[in-house]
């Protein structure tokens, strides 16, 4: 039996054009993010893929992103469960902020740190740590037992919601998952071992 789970980082969005920290803000995709996901809707039927369930955030740039692939993949029926326990991190006082304009505001050490640390929440946010701390019980309750029946399984979500999921399925300390970048709209294939540990990883930007 196959355990097959594919996660998407959404395309990339109008403010992560404009470098802007989104969080829980709602831009759309751009031009390049609608082309990225419909890319990743081909690449997925190129490998002959179908789904049995489809997981995103409650934002609307994962949203149009998972639809997209979708209609790439003609399953634009597929049961699809939305949640904010998927939703990106939530960065506080800098949503909105550009960030240069927030170095300059708070220091560039400061941002630095809220960005790149583990455990270090910006003002009114949530650190990666906070993030994983809703994402992995959703993961474990709701997502990995339908992978494990046999579902496939496709997650449609943000780039740090995402990271805190690899980093319990790669089992990744918090320095490693800090460092990884995920690709907008490029799709990780993860098959899964009777234990839900990761027999086979695949990333399609590579």
């Amino acid at each position: 039996m196959e355990r097959l789970l594919v996660l998407v980082r959404h395309g990339q969005s109008e403010w992560n054009l404009k470098n802007l920290f989104t969080g829980w803000k709602d831009p759309d995709l751009t031009e390049k993010g609608v082309a990225e996901a419909i890319a990743a809707g081909r690449k997925l039927k190129d490998l002959g893929m179908s789904f049995d369930i489809a997981f995103t955030s409650d934002l609307g740039r994962a949203q149009r992103t998972l639809k997209l692939i979708l209609e790439e993949l003609g399953q634009t029926d597929l049961k699809t469960i939305r949640d904010q326990k998927l939703n990106e991190r939530d960065y506080g006082d800098l949503t909105g902020l550009n960030k240069d304009d927030a170095r300059e505001k708070f220091g560039e050490e400061q941002v630095h740190i809220w960005r790149r640390s583990f455990d270090v929440p910006p003002p009114g946010g949530e650190s990666l740590k906070m993030t994983a701390e809703r994402v992995l019980p959703y993961y474990d309750s709701e997502i990995l037992p339908r992978v494990l029946k046999g579902e496939k399984t496709l997650v449609v979500a943000h780039g740090n919601s995402l990271r805190a999921l690899i980093m319990q399925l790669e089992n990744l300390s918090p320095e490693e998952i800090l460092k990884r970048e995920l690709g907008t709209g490029a799709p990780i294939i993860y098959r899964l071992n009777e234990d839900g540990s990761v027999k086979s990883v695949e990333d399609l930007a590579a």
